[in-house]
């Protein structure tokens, strides 16, 4: 589904469902060097079990035109004017990494139209080591070379993972190398810029009313169950589960955990 924003088009992947806009919606927002794809599973459950659904791809990711947005607030203001572009008056919103951190600052900009966030992998402040910004700015296949080892708790999943066969360090490599090839440069940097410079983590915490849910990583080297103590401590009555045997890259290590944590946090958000 294409929807244009400020003259844009932008990509939403909707669950193989047509968008209803008066069915309670859940927008699901990627992390950096990735699109809409990374919640293939989570979306199209839900968009068969009465939800609506928009998985968008951010400007300069995946099949959304336009530049990459170079800071986290940026991201914010494109998302909600998405929202109004397609008539969603309430969501839930749920991001991934760098979409946790403009999950959690849309919720502060428009709280009364966001009913709750979950934030998976997430992790503030979002430091991205000098070693690794470095790497994204002249050596993007050794970032994203060091970016899948850290982001798995293994190799290869165990015989007993849900999808038998399926290379997931490999999934996730590919799909970098394809955003890579895209037609903006540096796709990586920008968006690693964007986490490593975002300061409004705090005081956007502090502003945010709706139900919030951690979803973290045991396993996670990017972002550290440690590294989301401060956002966790300034929402006290926020949900914590934290995932064994799981790293950052929690949709395709853990689909079925994610998938059920996430499906009921929304529908209590939703009443």
């Amino acid at each position: 589904m294409l929807i244009n924003v400020s003259g844009t088009p932008a990509y939403c992947y909707t669950g193989g469902k047509n968008f209803d806009a008066s069915l309670p919606t859940v927008v699901f927002i990627h992390g950096a060097q990735n699109d809409h794809s990374v919640w293939i599973l989570q979306t199209r459950y839900f968009a068969h079990h009465g939800y609506s659904v928009l998985a968008v791809d951010l400007p300069g990711h995946g099949r959304s035109k336009g530049k990459p947005l170079s800071s986290v607030e940026e991201m914010s203001d494109w998302l909600i004017a998405l929202l109004d572009a397609a008539g969603v008056s309430q969501a839930t919103l749920i991001g991934h990494s760098m979409g946790s951190l403009i999950a959690l600052e849309t919720a502060a900009k428009i709280p009364q139209r966001i009913t709750g966030i979950a934030l998976v992998g997430t992790a503030y402040p979002m430091k991205v080591s000098a070693m690794l910004l470095e790497a994204s700015r002249v050596r993007e296949q050794d970032a994203i070379d060091m970016v899948n080892i850290w982001s798995h708790s293994g190799i290869a999943q165990k015989p007993s993972a849900p999808g038998p066969g399926f290379y997931v360090q490999g999934g996730s490599k590919r799909l970098m190398q394809h955003i890579a090839r895209g037609d903006t440069p540096q796709i990586f940097f920008t968006d690693f810029s964007a986490c490593n410079n975002y300061q409004g983590g705090e005081a956007a915490a502090a502003k945010t009313s709706c139900p919030v849910l951690f979803l973290i990583g045991k396993k996670d080297m990017m972002t550290t169950p440690k590294s989301a103590a401060l956002l966790i401590s300034t929402l006290p009555k926020s949900k914590v589960v934290t995932l064994e045997a799981c790293g950052h890259d929690l949709m395709a290590e853990q689909p079925d955990q994610v998938l059920d944590n996430l499906f009921s946090f929304a529908s209590g958000a939703a009443k």
